[in-house]
């Protein structure tokens, strides 16, 4: 890598790609060339990824992409960093650029309603908006908005379950409810949102931009933003401002915690019940 700044980008698009192999053999080539490190995923349904390096070569990528159909106005969050962020260059081809596991769900088609950081507050102190985090677990256990539903899923593709049980639960009450829903940068609102309305839920909204462009875009005393967002890269998490956070990632468990402490509390009871159960010292 020259010594120049390290540029990081991360970006999504929801785009027929036609052929995800050819495509991905391309950008591995270019990639290896211009020295990018990082990852990106392409499927049928579109492209995700963050990657790393030049700012040129970022650029380079950056506009290859847009010359896809459909991703003319591809987006990307960009910041810079001193030291490399991953340590290679990987195009993986998958059936969904986020997981969901449901057949049939294209939010090129259909989706729920952008709404811009601006107005988010707005929408979300109403009484009758459900607002939901689509986030996983550990992710939400550092940050979330006040009022906001945790539905305590390991994965992505926990949530149309617990979508069903609720909308199943709602239904039994004779609710149709306003729902909004956020995650960290967007990509898994387009999806889950994609998903409500083909449930047969019309009134869905999602945060325009995730998290991370209300933290960019809303100041700390009007925030209805509590604690700090994690975010899939060597800052770990971010608060208002985009600034980086106190969260560290768990020498043991590699999921983000709170604190200064290496270890999350849940691996250090496990490793204590452990050391005890064996008689061996308390790791």
């Amino acid at each position: 890598m020259p010594d120049q700044p390290i540029h990081v980008a991360a970006f999504y698009r929801f785009a027929p790609i036609a052929d995800p192999q050819a495509l991905a053999q391309a950008l591995r080539a270019q990639g290896a060339a211009d020295g990018l490190v990082g990852s990106i995923i392409l499927a049928r349904e579109g492209l995700n990824g963050t990657i790393a390096g030049t700012g040129e070569a970022v650029d380079a990528l950056l506009a290859r992409l847009r010359a896809e159909p459909g991703c003319a106005e591809l987006t990307a969050r960009r910041h810079r960093t001193e030291r490399l962020p991953f340590a290679r260059w990987k195009i993986k081809v998958k059936p969904e650029i986020v997981t969901m596991g449901v057949a049939g769900i294209d939010p090129t088609r259909e989706v729920g309603t952008h709404v811009p950081p601006a107005q988010w507050n707005a929408l979300i102190s109403d009484q009758d908006t459900i607002l939901i985090d689509t986030r996983n677990d550990y992710e939400v256990a550092i940050g979330t908005f006040e009022g906001a539903i945790d539905p305590q899923t390991a994965r992505f593709g926990d949530f149309p379950a617990w979508f069903d049980a609720q909308a199943e639960q709602w239904r039994a009450e004779g609710r149709t409810p306003r729902i909004a829903m956020f995650c960290t940068g967007g990509i898994r609102c387009e999806k889950s949102t994609a998903f409500v309305r083909a449930r047969g839920f019309d009134d869905v909204y999602h945060l325009q931009g995730g998290i991370l462009a209300y933290l960019a875009e809303i100041e700390e005393d009007r925030s209805l933003w509590r604690g700090e967002c994690f975010v899939f890269d060597e800052r770990v998490s971010l608060t208002h401002g985009e600034r980086e956070g106190a969260s560290v990632i768990c020498t043991d468990c590699g999921q983000p915690r709170a604190s200064s402490t290496a270890r999350c509390p849940q691996c250090a009871e496990s490793g204590e019940a452990i050391a005890i159960r064996e008689g061996g010292a308390l790791p």
